[in-house]
This record gives C-alpha cells, structure tokens and sequence, in this order.
C-alpha cells in the first residue's frame, strides 16, 4: 500500500468518527432536550394537581354553597324565604316558638315525652307555634341535620298536619337515630320513616322534593334563621313566648316532662 492510500484512509477514518460524534452529540442533545420537557410537564402537572386540590380544598360543600341560593320556599309559609313557619289556630292569642334541631336527642326525649301535649294544645287552640329549625349538629360532622330539615320541608308542603306527623316519627324512639350516627344523611332513610305518615305515604311530590333536594336551600335559609335569632337561644330544645325563655329552673334547663311543660306554659300565657 502506498503511502499516498494509506494517508487517504486515515484521513477518511477520521471523518467517519467525527460524523458519528456529531450524530451522538445530536442523539444526546435530544434526549436531555426530551428529559427536560418531561421533567417541566411532570412540574407543571404536580404544581396543577396541587393548584386543583387548593380549589377543591377551598371550594364550599354542597350545603355551603346553598347559602346564597334561590330559595323555593314550601307551602304553609310566611315571612323572608319563608321560614317564618307558624301552625295552629288564628284563634289562638300567643305563639310558643319552638327551636329544634332534627339530629338533638334531647329534642327527641322531649317530642317523646311531650309532643302529644303539645299537639293537644295547638289543637285546643291554647296557643300556635313557630317552628324554628337548627341544623349545628352538622357543623362538626355530617348534614343529617340539614337533610331532615329539607325534609321537613317537603312536608309542610303537603300540609302543617303531615309536618308535624312526621317530625314526631323522625324523633320517635323507633326511628331517630344516635347523635353520632347520622342516619337522616340519607333520603332513603328519610322516605321510610316518611312512609309511616299517611299523607306522606307513596306521595310522588313528597317523594321527589325529598330526592331532589327542592327545599335544600330552604333548609340552610331556614338554619340561618336559628343562628341568628334574637331570643338568646344557642341550643336545642328551646322554647320562647313573648320574647321570654321558658326554663324551669336557674339554670336555664329545658321543661323536659309534662307537668314542667305545663308550669311554665301556663305561666307565660297568664303574663
């Protein structure tokens, strides 16, 4: 081999590697420029994660956000939204107001002890109440509270006497529940209570306002009314006539039994 042809191979040998480091050089630049993007994808993806779970976070619950909802107020109602819910005879010169919350079982202790007097006084006409309903029992954890209150709701559609049926079963000793089991959450549970009540009992327009939620906006309108109230009232059972709270004792405890509830009812009518 000549001297001439062997330099022409170096010479080409050394073309041949410089091309194929510059090919490399490509091949290893793409792939970092490809990690790179990856890399800003997977950043942005997390820091768009994160971003959504801040909102999700942030975002009011489905009950929050009925706070400021169009309120479809039911029937047998007066007053702002109508959560002024009084029942009884026009006859009748004063109004127990009466503030319960639906998941309170010391409200359920005095619907099963006295609701029936209470029901007989209404219907004597001795006086009309105004029911004020409370749904803080929710505030820690759940929203039975709330979701009997729609309920509830949805009764008084159909009549004051369904409304009050049915809040007598739901505070039955047969269906309400332990205050920390929230039952009422579910509208299953709250139309098989409502089938003991008659007029609730396979009513197609009850049975939908419950599972549509028609009265949920009522509800929260409804439990703003408790939390606002002037009558000094900040728990369940209370009850209130001319402005004044009825306790049968300094402690400012509840009438729990029928002779108290006569006491210092009969007390307030004479005042």
């Amino acid at each position: 081999m000549s001297k001439r042809n062997s330099q022409a191979a170096k010479v080409a040998a050394r073309e041949r590697l410089r091309q194929e480091r510059e090919r490399q050089a490509k091949r290893d630049k793409a792939r970092r420029q490809i990690i790179v993007a990856a890399s800003v994808v997977a950043v942005l993806a997390a820091a768009g994660g994160i971003g959504y779970a801040v909102v999700q976070a942030n975002k009011p619950s489905y009950w929050e956000g009925l706070k400021d909802a169009k309120v479809t107020a039911p029937a047998n109602t007066t007053g702002t939204k109508g959560t002024t819910v009084v029942i009884g005879k026009d006859t009748a010169k004063k109004t127990l107001k009466i503030y319960e919350d639906p998941r309170c079982p010391i409200c359920a202790q005095f619907e099963q002890t006295v609701g029936s007097t209470v029901k007989k006084d209404i219907d004597d006409g001795k006086f009309k109440i105004q029911f004020i309903g409370a749904t803080f029992l929710d505030r820690t954890d759940g929203q039975g509270s709330k979701n009997a209150l729609s309920a509830l709701g949805a009764a008084l559609n159909v009549s004051p006497e369904a409304f009050l049926e049915y809040k007598t079963a739901l505070y039955s000793t047969k269906w309400h529940p332990a205050e920390t089991d929230d039952k009422f959450k579910s509208d299953d549970y709250l139309l098989k209570v409502a089938a003991t009540v008659p007029a609730l009992k396979n009513n197609a327009t009850f049975q939908n306002a419950v599972k549509n939620g028609t009265y949920d906006a009522w509800a929260m309108a409804m439990s703003k009314t408790f939390d606002d109230n002037k009558d000094g009232v900040s728990g369940t059972p209370s009850f209130v006539m001319d402005g004044k709270k009825l306790t049968t004792d300094a402690a400012g405890d509840p009438p729990m039994t029928v002779a108290d509830f006569n006491r210092v009812v009969d007390a307030a009518l004479k005042g």
